[in-house]
C-alpha cells in the first residue's frame, strides 16, 4: 500500500486525497489517515508530540515519519520522542507543516512507506 497524498492544507484544514474527510490534525500512513485528536493522550503544545501520539503510525510499517509542528511551530517535539521513533527504527524529520507536508509528498510520491502526524494551526 501506498502513503495518501495530502492534496490540501491551509490554516486549520487538511484534506488527504482519497478521503471524503476534512482535518484539522491528522494522521497518516500508508492505506490510511484519520484526525489525529490530542485530546486522547493529553497532548499540548508543551511539551508536545509523544510516543503515545505516534505509535498507531509507527505500526503500519513505516520507514520514515514526518512531523508537521504547526504553522508557526507552536507545536514542540521533545527529544525523547524523538530518541523514541529512532529506537523503532523509522527515520525522523520535524518541520513547520506547510514544509513538513511537502516532505511528506515527495516521499509518498517516491513509494517510500511514509508516515506523518501534522498540526494546521499554530
Amino acid at each position: 500500500m501506498s502513503s495518501p497524498e495530502i492534496s490540501s492544507l491551509s490554516w486549520g484544514h487538511m484534506k488527504v486525497k482519497g478521503c471524503s474527510s476534512n482535518y484539522k490534525d491528522c494522521k497518516v500512513w500508508p492505506g490510511g489517515s484519520r484526525t489525529w485528536d490530542w485530546r486522547e493522550t493529553g497532548t499540548n503544545h508543551y511539551p508536545g508530540v509523544q510516543p503515545a501520539d505516534l505509535e498507531e503510525v509507527l505500526k503500519k510499517g513505516i520507514n520514515q515519519l514526518v512531523i508537521g509542528r504547526g504553522m508557526s511551530e507552536a507545536l514542540q517535539v521533545p527529544s525523547t520522542t524523538l530518541d523514541y521513533v529512532k529506537q523503532k527504527g523509522v527515520d525522523v524529520t520535524v518541520l513547520q507543516t506547510e514544509r513538513a507536508v511537502d516532505k511528506y509528498n515527495k516521499l509518498a510520491n517516491q513509494g517510500v512507506k511514509v508516515g506523518g502526524v501534522f498540526h494546521s494551526t499554530c
